[in-house]
């Protein structure tokens, strides 16, 4: 009983022990930290952002406008939306939920890490007003220290309205008055019970769940928000029901001040590179910006709803103006380089001079025809790009399979849906669809040589304490070789002189292009020209966000645009040729063993020069077979008759070779014909039997090249005997009794 009294004393003592030490360490640690009062109405007020050139973008911070909710003027089911999703004992707790901490400090122990946060309302308001992203200890223990401050100075209802007026909803929105115009064009008191779903569920990732970007996860989070309230007796099952069932409508858009799509657009990276509210006070935000080009962009008029973007094919976004931010649309023909013909390149499927036969074709049910509604015969892959025409890329799809295709796209970050597997995607047919963003960003591998680098805004975020917390690093993919890379600039950069770029002929320097354009006999719905240079890609979207028709092409309204553009940005200094070259073999192949027989082989050492066409191939990829047809010229056999005691010999038809056709009689030989092609040579021998042979040859002006000499039928001439050839004996005239 003693010794069981001194151990339990032993233990009680080293847990006061432990408690004093935990204490201790707490006041410690945080001495340091008090309350703000602020920073607690600033946030997003002080964030500073930065062009490439380091000068300050004025006003960026706030180019959606700081404006504050008052929660009395709040609907109710817009609170409680908040509290039932992000805090339900909100109003019952003193700024700390004890459960939630132990359990997820129990799920960080076994995980080894800071995953679970378990903050509450108050917590995440001292977290996005006074500390920075980390997540340590010390970090954590001047939020409790903070969060306590806080509950004991300001009632519930001001802590909930200075946490709804600092909260990030995504695309520069801080606060949800500024978050509720950016959405839904309207103020944050008038939210319906649908719409205020939405916005709560932004705040676990607000560019994960964006209506613009991803509406379909938008949905489902908004789903989940009504789902809490119901649980929480907010809502009744019934109109929990209605409000999931409902649409999401968005009429808000993005804003329309200097500079605003590009800053939205690098917000939304924001909220790629941090999952939940982590912009802290002070930071400052460097970003890629290029303000001369920026105001290109700015300047241009467009016709339409429009998207614009500019890259550095090293990766850096350098401007961006868009009225639909990065909606996915349909990327119409400007797939065609990138899941059909590269890939086929890549995998020595075809090159640049396979024929294809573009005609009338059927697979299983689909029936692809290309916008002229005819079908052009024997085209190369060059002429299938160049002028973009649609069955011969689904023919090519479908030998290089969707599964090849699908590896190369998922390479360069695009991934399909079990709807877009099958061969419409040859022709852009993506029930997701891609942003202009994703578009250019996979033209840019044929600059890099085949390296797929996804271009990006954020250079690099500091936050208040001075501390870089991201910098930007250049990831890149290898999707092509070189060699494919050089194959596709020369056929692209061909476009754009005599295909459906042609508007962009009259440019001096080397521009590859590829235009696409969606819509039927109604009118379009998107509009493409994709235009890189050495240097720098640029992506042009003209359509309609609603999917109104319209009269807007690629090859024609689109490629204005982009002319404008390449014209300003290379106005002082053209930028350098693509490569073409790289990677890639060149060979002389039989012209007209390609042309006449559909047939790639290497011409002959002795070729005549008008019968040798050249062509460049993917290294490793050339013809193999030669021809020596010219070295020993080879023919069908020659047809022999004989009419009325005239020998007809008919030759088939072989360009550049001469013939040599010899008579003889009782061995003596009689050269009866020595020269080029002609359709039938006519002899008129004397009375007798004759033998003719054909001697087949190439003459290049100094050497003569003999082929095989062809024996022919011997043929009688004169007293009545006719030739063996055309004499059938009539039998069925012989009297078999009389022999």
């Amino acid at each position: 009983m003693k010794t069981f009294l001194k151990i339990s004393a032993i233990c009680l003592f080293a847990l006061l022990i432990l408690v004093a030490a935990g204490f201790a360490g707490f006041f410690i640690i945080t001495k340091n930290a008090s309350l703000d009062e602020e920073k607690l109405l600033s946030v997003g007020g002080n964030i500073a952002v930065f062009d490439a050139d380091g000068a300050e973008i004025a006003g960026a911070n706030l180019s959606n406008g700081r404006k504050s909710v008052e929660i009395e003027n709040l609907q109710r089911h817009t609170i409680e939306a908040f509290i039932a999703s992000e805090d339900r004992n909100f109003y019952n707790h003193n700024g700390l939920n004890f459960k939630r901490i132990l359990k997820a400090a129990y799920k960080n122990m076994v995980s080894r890490s800071f995953k679970e946060g378990a903050s509450t309302i108050s917590q995440q308001l001292i977290k996005n007003t006074h500390l920075s992203g980390d997540k340590t200890i010390s970090r954590k223990l001047n939020e409790i220290k903070l969060t306590l401050q806080l509950e004991k100075k300001y009632p519930k209802d001001e802590i909930l309205e200075m946490y709804l007026n600092t909260i990030y909803f995504g695309h520069n929105c801080f606060g949800l008055e500024s978050a509720a115009e950016f959405y839904f064009d309207k103020s944050a008191e008038n939210l319906s019970l649908e719409e205020s779903a939405v916005l709560v569920g932004l705040l676990a990732s607000p560019n994960n769940y964006s209506p613009y970007k991803n509406p379909l996860k938008s949905a489902e989070r908004r789903n989940l928000v009504l789902k809490a309230m119901r649980d929480c007796g907010y809502i009744t099952q019934k109109r929990c029901e209605e409000a999931i069932n409902s649409p999401i409508n968005l009429s808000g858009g993005i804003s329309g001040e200097k500079y605003g799509d590009y800053l939205n657009a690098a917000f939304e990276e924001i909220g790629d590179i941090f999952t939940r509210n982590e912009l802290t006070d002070g930071c400052k935000i460097y970003t890629y910006l290029n303000r001369d080009a920026q105001d290109m962009l700015e300047e241009t008029e467009y016709p339409c709803d429009y998207s614009v973007i500019i890259t550095e094919n090293s990766g850096k976004a350098c401007a961006f103006k868009s009225n639909i931010g990065n909606a996915r649309r349909q990327p119409g023909s400007t797939i065609k380089p990138l899941a059909v013909y590269a890939p086929a390149i890549e995998e020595k499927l075809l090159s640049p001079y396979t024929r294809i036969n573009d005609e009338k074709i059927d697979f299983a049910g689909y029936s692809p025809e290309n916008a002229d509604k005819r079908y052009h015969g024997q085209v190369t892959v060059a002429d299938c790009i160049k002028m973009s025409y649609n069955v011969p890329a689904v023919k090519t799809l479908n030998s290089l399979t969707l599964e090849k295709s699908e590896k190369y796209l998922n390479k360069m970050g695009i991934t399909l849906g079990d709807n877009e597997k099958n061969l419409s995607l040859a022709l852009g047919g993506m029930e997701n669809g891609m942003t202009l963003k994703q578009i250019a960003d996979c033209y840019t591998a044929f600059a890099n040589s085949g390296l797929y680098s996804p271009s990006r805004f954020i250079k690099k975020i500091v936050d208040g304490k001075g501390r870089t917390v991201y910098e930007d690093y250049k990831s890149e993919t290898r999707v092509f070789s070189e060699g494919t890379c050089s194959l596709m600039n020369e056929m692209l950069a061909e476009t754009s002189k005599s295909g459906t770029a042609k508007k962009l002929k009259n440019l001096s320097f080397d521009v590859a292009s590829k235009t696409g354009t969606c819509g039927n006999e109604e009118g379009n719905t998107d509009a493409y020209t994709i235009s890189y240079t050495s240097k720098h890609t640029i992506g042009v979207w003209l359509g309609d966000k609603q999917n109104n028709r319209l009269s807007v092409t690629g090859g024609k309204d689109c490629c204005e645009i982009a002319e404008k553009l390449l014209s300003r940005l290379y106005f002082s200094l053209p930028p350098e040729n693509l490569e073409k070259n790289a990677g890639t073999s060149e060979a002389e192949i039989d012209a007209e063993e390609y042309y006449k027989n559909d047939k790639t082989v290497l011409a002959d050492d002795n070729s005549p020069k008008l019968n040798i066409l050249k062509i460049k191939t993917l290294k490793g990829n050339e013809p193999k077979e030669k021809t020596d047809r010219f070295t020993h010229p080879k023919v069908s056999r020659p047809q022999i008759s004989v009419k009325n005691d005239t020998v007809n010999i008919q030759l088939c038809q072989t360009k550049y070779y001469s013939y040599l056709i010899k008579r003889t009689k009782n061995g003596t030989n009689t050269v009866i014909f020595d020269g080029k092609w002609k359709d039938s040579i006519i002899d008129k021998p004397e009375d007798g039997i004759y033998t003719y042979t054909v001697l087949p040859y190439y003459s290049d002006g100094t050497n003569k090249f003999l082929g095989e000499e062809i024996i022919l039928s011997n043929v009688k001439i004169g007293g009545g005997i006719k030739s063996p050839q055309t004499e059938i004996p009539d039998i069925a005239k012989k009297d078999w009794y009389d022999l």
